[in-house]
């Protein structure tokens, strides 16, 4: 066992301190979950040489983030991921909504552009009532802000605003958190278990301060992540990098973390919203049905068939689903019912579309279609099972040979 790396379980500890507000946790949480689903940094951050900190173990730096006292902030950070998706056009943002009418300003819409290619974002964020996102594409911005009740977005390219009301406002937790950053800690690692290594790799400096690496890596063999590293400012314990590796190698999968960064309160007027005159305003709720919509021309491109007979294969997602294995390895079977797709059965525009980005693959199962990124595949077999996890190629058919 490394010198820092945490064992399969961890001694329990009577509470000494009183039992925290679930704020305290949400700022250090939001900042590494965002992160983690949806951006990436360029190597450039990192600054030149490593700081001399004092040794910490990783079940200290995990208590360390569960205890940071970091509720307000400020910063810039770049985005840059590379899911080694293949080139689907507007295909994507389409079906979130582009089509129909829908407003460009739609959270569900723009954010999907994070998925891919550079950017450049701003971060204020106020306790657990108030944060911005601000994303900059040359001269054009768009802004999401959350403040009290109402949440707004605007794109300024197309001087349109969308706003709904925080669903989540005033809802009490259905599941109590830990009580203290100890127990979190303790639950974190009672949850890594025999299928995780977690360990403390060094010290780096990001965004001008002094931060200690959290590495997290499947033990299992199968997982396509080859590791998870959390750069913690040693200081507050903020999380200030998120950097996800694929055992493809090459560029990460994730690599987020701030260039600049400041924990002094952002200003109110940082949070306050007024729709820009002339703007078209649009309600949340009315776009819950015109937001399905499928994208313009999408019928002409891929056949006019193609939703209903797609469709037709995935009507029942919570039927037949099964979980197989655990941890890093983890495989969701989903038994639609039905002939795939992709099979001769289908229009010759939707096997094209599928043969476009999907590979050919044999087994004892049969054939099948199969789906890669560098971080989550899915094997589609041509009797109309899915298998979908973040493993590699090998596991995804092993799963399907075994019959389970």
């Amino acid at each position: 066992m490394a010198a820092n790396e945490v064992p399969s379980e961890s001694p329990g500890e009577v509470r000494g301190e009183t039992r925290r507000r679930a704020s305290r946790y949400v700022v250090p949480v939001a900042v590494a979950g965002v992160a983690a689903a949806t951006i990436g940094l360029v190597p450039a951050l990192a600054a030149a040489g490593d700081p001399d900190l004092p040794e910490i173990t990783a079940a200290q730096l995990i208590e360390k983030i569960a205890g940071s006292e970091t509720q307000t902030l400020s910063g810039t950070f770049k985005v840059s991921t590379d899911l080694g998706l293949p080139a689907l056009g507007g295909l994507v943002s389409g079906l979130g909504g582009q089509g129909g009418g829908a407003s460009t300003a739609d959270p569900a819409q723009k954010l999907t552009e994070l998925v891919s290619g550079t950017h450049t974002l701003r971060l204020a964020a106020d306790g657990p009532e108030r944060q911005r996102l601000t994303l900059l594409d040359g001269s054009d911005e768009y802004s999401l802000i959350h403040n009290g009740d109402d949440v707004w977005a605007y794109d300024s390219r197309s001087n349109e605003v969308f706003h709904e009301k925080d669903a989540s406002a005033g809802r009490t937790p259905e599941k109590e958190l830990p009580a203290t950053p100890k127990e979190l800690a303790d639950e974190v690692l009672k949850a890594a278990g025999d299928t995780t290594s977690i360990t403390v790799d060094g010290t780096a400096r990001v965004a001008g301060r002094d931060a200690y690496q959290l590495v997290i890596k499947p033990k299992q063999a199968g997982s396509t992540v080859a590791s998870v590293k959390i750069a913690v400012d040693a200081a507050s314990g903020t999380p200030l990098k998120f950097t996800l590796s694929s055992v493809e190698g090459g560029k990460p999968v994730v690599d987020a973390g701030f260039t600049k960064v400041d924990f002094a309160r952002p200003d109110a007027s940082v949070f306050a919203f007024e729709a820009p005159k002339g703007a078209k305003v649009t309600e949340g709720a009315a776009e819950e049905e015109t937001s399905r919509k499928l994208p313009e021309n999408f019928e002409k491109d891929f056949g006019e068939d193609f939703g209903k007979e797609f469709g037709q294969g995935f009507g029942d997602l919570g039927k037949g689903l099964n979980v197989l294995g655990e941890g890093w390895t983890t495989i969701a079977k989903l038994d639609t019912g039905a002939p795939a797709p992709g099979t001769d059965e289908a229009p010759k525009e939707i096997r094209g579309f599928l043969d476009s980005f999907g590979d050919e693959v044999t087994g004892k199962f049969g054939s099948g279609t199969l789906f890669k990124t560098k971080l989550v595949n899915a094997l589609l077999t041509d009797d109309g099972k899915v298998y979908v996890g973040a493993v590699t190629k090998d596991a995804l058919v092993e799963a399907a040979n075994s019959g389970r």
